[in-house]
């Protein structure tokens, strides 16, 4: 049986919800996750709210084997993320001793005033470990199955970098895609009666317009080669079946 391991992100910030800044993480993370064999599952964007976070983190942990957070885990006042999760979890929420030495020796080395908000990054739910940030130094931190990041793309790549080789993976969709020259209102009916007939697969459907025409890419995804043989043979024969344009 093809092993199956799940995932889910939380976008956390009113900065995301009020549009002023535009989310990159999420596709970055979907991207990385297809490649190891990870099923990102759900995706959560939240206000910079202690009792939004927590609902959705404890929400989320116990749904899928992992959960990914972005965001929040800065200097200033409205970077709570730590403090939720910490709460989430049922533990306190206190400067670790590890990341509050390499803070310091960071903002010594660049003669800068390592004052009281910058040791807010170094907070963090008593018993979680580090997740290295090789950009900036402050630490993400990981408790149970979830991940704490930051929400600059390039740290939070660079943390994700660091995640990746400690997940377990699962088996990796294999996908086909067969064209098809009509659009979604013709095949909606003989697809359906394909992805019911076919219930290891995912089939897909992504109209595209051009030059006022429409025609329908129809993407099988499967964890094996056999059932995804069998559901794009289907789907090419349905296809093949339409009248002519």
């Amino acid at each position: 049986m093809p092993d199956i391991v799940t995932a889910a992100m939380i976008v956390i910030g009113d900065e995301i919800l009020s549009g002023r800044t535009k989310d990159r993480n999420i596709g970055h993370l979907a991207d990385m996750m297809t490649a190891i064999g990870v099923d990102l599952k759900e995706v959560r964007v939240v206000a910079d709210d202690e009792d939004d976070i927590i609902a959705a983190v404890n929400a989320l942990r116990h749904r899928y084997d992992y959960v990914f957070t972005t965001g929040g885990i800065g200097p200033t006042h409205d970077d709570i993320t730590a403090d939720s999760v910490a709460k989430a979890f049922g533990v306190a929420c206190d400067y670790d001793e590890k990341a509050m030495a390499l803070l310091a020796q960071s903002y010594a080395a660049r003669n800068i005033e390592f004052n009281d908000a910058r040791k807010r990054m170094a907070r963090m739910p008593v018993g979680a470990d580090h997740i290295d940030n090789p950009v900036s130094v402050a630490p993400g931190f990981r408790i149970g199955n979830v991940h704490v990041m930051a929400g600059v793309p390039s740290i939070f790549q660079a943390m994700l970098d660091n995640v990746v080789p400690t997940l377990k993976t699962g088996t990796r969709l294999r996908s086909a895609t067969v064209s098809c020259p009509h659009g979604e209102g013709i095949i909606g009916g003989p697809l359906a009666k394909i992805q019911e007939a076919h219930p290891d697969t995912i089939i897909g459907s992504y109209p595209k317009y051009l030059d006022g025409t429409f025609s329908t890419d129809l993407v099988v995804r499967a964890r094996t080669q056999a059932a995804l043989d069998a559901a794009r043979q289907a789907v090419e024969a349905m296809v093949a079946a339409l009248p002519a344009r």
